[in-house]
This record gives structure tokens, C-alpha cells and sequence, in this order.
């Protein structure tokens, strides 16, 4: 656990010199969790109360389609945040859900934790907007190189890109979030020669 406050302490010293201080008061506003596989964070239909800080581990953002089936939009990895902004931010039903994809363990900024903090270091709002609107791009734009690609090659793109995330999810959530079927990805998998 204190390796993840001076992994937080460290990403967020990348983006801006925090004094001791200041990080001290930020670490107060926050609780440490530690997430079982495939325990949901934010339920479908529920309103965004928390901004996460993923420590260790994979988080997911799904949707359930008109057919029922759970869709992968994207996956948020370790010295990320994570939350459904637009629900977070403007306190509205979120259409998708969080869900630890691996164990994970998260710094959790409660909403109106969140807000006493802003009143104390009004700059630190400023810089989580900052970020939270660079991951959000950052989201947008992978999926954006991914989608409209013939299966093999978005799982090509995939690979290459996220060798790391590969090894570290069950097949059935890359294929989820290649928009495939678990058996089209066995069949890619198996054609790939090395």
C-alpha cells in the first residue's frame, strides 16, 4: 500500500512539483481499495460518485448491447484514472459500467471529498481536469485506430500496441473489446505464424 501512495506521489510529481504538504493533504482525501476480479466499481444506471486512481491491475468500461451481451469500450491500466466522466461530472446515470478486469488496487477520490479538497488546493483541480480530459482523448483515439479494421488486424494493432495487456486479460475481454466473438480470436490466434 505505501508503494502505491509513492506511485501516486511519483505520476502526479511528473505533471506538477507537489509539495509534501500539499501531497500529505491529497493522500488524506483518499481511500485505498483492493478489487477482486470482476467486481464492479460503478453499476450501469448509477450516477459516477468516485474518480479511481488505478495503483495496480486493469479496470474495464463495458456496456451491455440490445442483445444483452457485455461490450468492452475501453481498458484503464495502472498510473491512470478512471471514472464515467460525464456522469462524474455532470451527476447523471451512467450508460457504463467499471469493472476490475484484474485484481486491482485503486486510490478513491470520493465526489465530495473531491470537492473539500478543491476548496484547499484549488490548483489540483485544475491539473485533475487536466489529465481526465487528456486520458478521455487518449481513450478516444486508440479506440478510434482500432475500430473499422478488419478483425485480424485490429487484433494486430492490439497486440502490438498492448503486449503487456494480452497477457494480463482474459481472451473474452480482448475479443469483447475487439468487437469479436472468443472463438473468431481463437481462430486469428491459432493463423498467427511466428
Amino acid at each position: 500500500m505505501k508503494d502505491d501512495i509513492h506511485t501516486f506521489h511519483k505520476f502526479l510529481n511528473s505533471i506538477r512539483e507537489i509539495s509534501k504538504e500539499d501531497f500529505d493533504l491529497i493522500y488524506h482525501y483518499t481511500e485505498i481499495r483492493e478489487i477482486k476480479s470482476g467486481e464492479i466499481l460503478l453499476h450501469e444506471g448509477k450516477i459516477a460518485k468516485e474518480l479511481f486512481f488505478v495503483a495496480d491491475g486493469i479496470l474495464k468500461i463495458a456496456s451491455t448491447n440490445e442483445k444483452g451481451n457485455e461490450v468492452i469500450q475501453f481498458f484503464i491500466k495502472e498510473n491512470k484514472f478512471c471514472t464515467i466522466l460525464y456522469s462524474f461530472t455532470e451527476e447523471v446515470i451512467s450508460r457504463e459500467e467499471i469493472i476490475a478486469a484484474t485484481p486491482v488496487r485503486v486510490l478513491v477520490f470520493p465526489k465530495k471529498k473531491l470537492n473539500e479538497l478543491f476548496e484547499k488546493l484549488p490548483y489540483f483541480k485544475n491539473m485533475l481536469e487536466s489529465i481526465t480530459q487528456q486520458t478521455l482523448l487518449e481513450k478516444i483515439k486508440v479506440r478510434n485506430r482500432l475500430m473499422g479494421e478488419e478483425a485480424s488486424i485490429r487484433y494486430h494493432k492490439f497486440i502490438s500496441e498492448y503486449p503487456d495487456l494480452m497477457l494480463r486479460l482474459p481472451l473474452s475481454d480482448v475479443a469483447s473489446y475487439l468487437g469479436i466473438t472468443q472463438q473468431s480470436l481463437s481462430r486469428i490466434r491459432k493463423n498467427i505464424n511466428f
